[in-house]
Protein backbone atom coordinates (compact mmCIF):
# COMPACT_ATOMS: atom_id res chain seq x y z
CA UNK A 1 0.00 0.00 0.00
CA UNK A 2 1.15 3.37 -0.84
CA UNK A 3 1.55 6.47 0.91
CA UNK A 4 -1.39 7.97 -1.21
CA UNK A 5 -3.56 4.67 -0.68
CA UNK A 6 -2.94 4.92 3.12
CA UNK A 7 -4.12 8.58 3.12
CA UNK A 8 -7.67 8.25 1.56
CA UNK A 9 -9.54 7.11 4.71
CA UNK A 10 -7.91 10.14 6.34
CA UNK A 11 -8.57 12.99 4.20
CA UNK A 12 -10.78 16.28 5.57
CA UNK A 13 -11.23 17.82 9.12
CA UNK A 14 -11.41 16.29 12.20
CA UNK A 15 -11.30 17.05 16.11
CA UNK A 16 -9.71 14.10 18.18
CA UNK A 17 -8.59 14.15 21.80
CA UNK A 18 -4.87 12.79 21.82
CA UNK A 19 -5.18 9.87 24.87
CA UNK A 20 -2.52 11.37 27.00
CA UNK A 21 -3.64 15.33 26.84
CA UNK A 22 -6.95 17.22 27.19
CA UNK A 23 -5.98 19.82 24.55
CA UNK A 24 -8.35 19.14 21.36
CA UNK A 25 -6.53 18.73 18.28
CA UNK A 26 -7.33 19.29 14.49
CA UNK A 27 -6.43 17.48 11.71
CA UNK A 28 -5.31 19.88 9.26
CA UNK A 29 -6.31 20.07 5.55
CA UNK A 30 -3.37 18.58 3.37
CA UNK A 31 -2.64 17.24 0.07
CA UNK A 32 0.00 14.44 -0.83
CA UNK A 33 1.71 14.14 -4.44
CA UNK A 34 4.08 11.15 -5.05
CA UNK A 35 6.40 10.56 -8.12
CA UNK A 36 9.48 8.15 -8.53
CA UNK A 37 11.72 10.94 -6.35
CA UNK A 38 9.89 11.25 -3.54
CA UNK A 39 6.73 12.45 -2.23
CA UNK A 40 5.54 16.42 -1.93
CA UNK A 41 3.33 17.80 1.33
CA UNK A 42 1.13 20.21 1.41
CA UNK A 43 -0.22 21.38 4.71
CA UNK A 44 -2.14 24.14 5.37
CA UNK A 45 -1.73 25.69 9.23
CA UNK A 46 -3.24 28.57 9.49
CA UNK A 47 -1.98 30.78 12.61
CA UNK A 48 1.04 28.52 13.06
CA UNK A 49 4.46 30.27 13.24
CA UNK A 50 7.70 28.96 12.38
CA UNK A 51 8.76 28.55 16.23
CA UNK A 52 4.91 27.15 16.99
CA UNK A 53 5.86 23.69 14.41
CA UNK A 54 7.22 20.69 15.05
CA UNK A 55 8.17 17.98 12.21
CA UNK A 56 9.11 14.10 13.77
CA UNK A 57 10.08 11.55 11.59
CA UNK A 58 10.62 7.99 12.90
CA UNK A 59 10.60 4.76 11.58
CA UNK A 60 7.53 4.76 8.89
CA UNK A 61 5.74 7.94 10.43
CA UNK A 62 6.08 11.23 9.98
CA UNK A 63 3.83 13.87 12.68
CA UNK A 64 3.35 17.41 12.28
CA UNK A 65 2.49 19.24 15.01
CA UNK A 66 1.13 23.01 14.80
CA UNK A 67 0.92 25.44 17.75
CA UNK A 68 -1.38 28.58 17.38
CA UNK A 69 0.62 31.36 19.62
CA UNK A 70 -2.22 34.11 18.77
CA UNK A 71 -4.61 34.71 21.68
CA UNK A 72 -7.81 37.00 21.20
CA UNK A 73 -7.47 40.15 23.37
CA UNK A 74 -9.38 40.04 27.13
CA UNK A 75 -12.27 42.99 25.28
CA UNK A 76 -12.76 41.83 22.14
CA UNK A 77 -16.04 39.44 21.66
CA UNK A 78 -16.03 37.24 18.92
CA UNK A 79 -18.88 37.26 16.38
CA UNK A 80 -18.06 34.83 14.02
CA UNK A 81 -15.11 32.23 14.04
CA UNK A 82 -14.07 30.55 10.42
CA UNK A 83 -11.76 28.38 12.25
CA UNK A 84 -11.37 26.51 16.11
CA UNK A 85 -8.54 27.65 18.57
CA UNK A 86 -7.45 24.29 18.44
CA UNK A 87 -3.84 23.20 17.23
CA UNK A 88 -2.92 20.76 14.44
CA UNK A 89 -1.98 17.41 14.41
CA UNK A 90 -1.36 15.00 10.96
CA UNK A 91 0.10 12.03 11.49
CA UNK A 92 1.60 10.20 8.05
CA UNK A 93 2.43 7.26 7.87
CA UNK A 94 4.49 5.46 5.05
CA UNK A 95 6.36 2.15 3.72
CA UNK A 96 9.37 3.00 5.57
CA UNK A 97 10.72 4.00 1.82
CA UNK A 98 11.39 7.92 2.87
CA UNK A 99 15.03 8.74 3.78
CA UNK A 100 14.32 10.97 6.63
CA UNK A 101 17.49 12.85 6.80
CA UNK A 102 16.97 14.49 3.68
CA UNK A 103 13.33 15.73 4.84
CA UNK A 104 12.68 18.82 3.68
CA UNK A 105 10.20 21.64 5.31
CA UNK A 106 9.54 25.02 4.42
CA UNK A 107 6.88 27.33 6.15
CA UNK A 108 5.17 30.40 4.30
CA UNK A 109 1.89 32.41 5.51
CA UNK A 110 0.33 29.41 7.08
CA UNK A 111 1.26 26.89 4.08
CA UNK A 112 3.74 24.02 4.80
CA UNK A 113 5.77 22.73 1.83
CA UNK A 114 7.39 18.99 2.90
CA UNK A 115 9.28 16.93 0.65
CA UNK A 116 10.06 13.31 1.55
CA UNK A 117 12.67 12.12 -0.94
CA UNK A 118 12.54 8.09 -1.24
CA UNK A 119 15.20 6.32 0.07
CA UNK A 120 18.19 4.86 -3.08
CA UNK A 121 16.91 1.21 -2.62
CA UNK A 122 13.15 1.97 -2.67
CA UNK A 123 13.55 4.01 -5.88
CA UNK A 124 12.71 1.83 -9.46
CA UNK A 125 15.74 0.96 -11.45
CA UNK A 126 16.41 0.43 -14.81
CA UNK A 127 18.43 -3.18 -15.54
CA UNK A 128 20.57 -3.41 -18.26
CA UNK A 129 20.06 -6.94 -20.19
CA UNK A 130 23.52 -8.64 -21.55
Amino acid sequence: MTLLRSLVPGFGRQTTTAPAATEARIKPVFQVREDAHGYDVTVQLPGVAKDGLEITAQENQVTITGRRAWTAPAEWTSLYRETSRANFELNLTHEGDVDAEKIGAELKDGILRLTLPKAEAAKPRKITIN
